[in-house]
């Protein structure tokens, strides 16, 4: 038997548990994490199949003793995926420590940046994939820098504003991705009064292609919310792909890790 778990495991019920045991699991899992937490969004992606009736019966018709790939068996256990690219023109990153234990709202994307592997090559350079402008790469590390703080940003008093501004750096696959998230986050942060308040450390260009960049951002955010009124900072390393879109640079995908070390 392996060591990973199922759906069932991460969402800690059993095989039999009915659809309202599932998502009483699934809502208290949630509570204390931020949504664009990597282990986040793997709660979503299990709830959504344990929730939908077809889902789960070709969930477990397909894979009875099938282990959760990626993910592991205890909370807050992390495994590392392919990094998708070396990072170039980097910027020194800030030494500011990192708290814990602060729920706090990160959007998630599809893949991860290995936080490992990151770190070991944050300083080097790397050619574009097909010779592609610097200039151009260049235009989208300076807009994702200008988005990823809208994007991470919010305060529990302004939601609608702050949900405005972030939607319009956007393109419209990923505002969809952001708006269900979002819909999350206007639930919880009322009751937490919880604000986030994002800031640019460093950044670099991971990958360059025509109109597609991938750009690594370093963010400091801090939290305060109702139990912490003195703001709790966590360190983050980001991974947006920014998509040129009419002229304008816009996020395609937003993937967090934590900073590590």
């Amino acid at each position: 038997m392996s060591d990973t778990p199922t759906w069932y495991d991460l969402l800690d019920v059993p095989r039999d548990a009915s659809t309202e045991e599932v998502r009483d699991a699934w809502k208290t899992q949630i509570a204390d994490l931020e949504p664009g937490d990597r282990r986040f969004d793997s709660l979503n992606r299990a709830a959504k199949v344990l929730l939908d009736p077809g889902a789960r019966a070709a969930y477990d018709a397909e894979h009875p003793d099938e282990p959760l790939v990626g993910e592991g068996r205890q909370a807050g256990r992390e495994t590392k995926d392919p990094e998708p690219g070396l990072v170039t023109g980097l910027r020194p990153p800030s030494t500011t420590a990192r708290g814990r234990g602060v729920p706090t709202w990160l959007l998630a994307g599809l893949g991860v940046v290995a936080a490992g592997l990151v770190a070991a090559t944050v300083w080097m350079w790397t050619a574009q994939d097909d010779g592609g402008d610097d200039t151009a790469a260049r235009a989208a590390q300076v807009a994702a820098e200008r988005a990823v703080v809208p994007v991470l940003s919010y305060d529990h008093e302004t939601l609608e504003a702050d949900q405005q501004e972030a939607q319009a750096l956007m393109t419209g696959s990923y505002r969809e991705e952001y708006d269900k998230l979002f819909k999350v986050l206007e639930e919880n942060a009322p009751q937490t009064e919880t604000t986030v308040t994002a800031s640019v450390i460093s950044s670099g260009i991971v990958r360059a292609s025509g109109d597609r960049v991938q750009v690594l951002v370093f963010v400091d955010r801090p939290t305060t919310n109702r139990l912490s009124a003195e703001p709790v900072v966590y360190k983050d390393q980001v991974t947006l792909s920014m998509q040129r879109v009419d002229g304008d640079w816009l996020v395609d995908d937003l993937v967090t890790s934590p900073v590590q070390g």
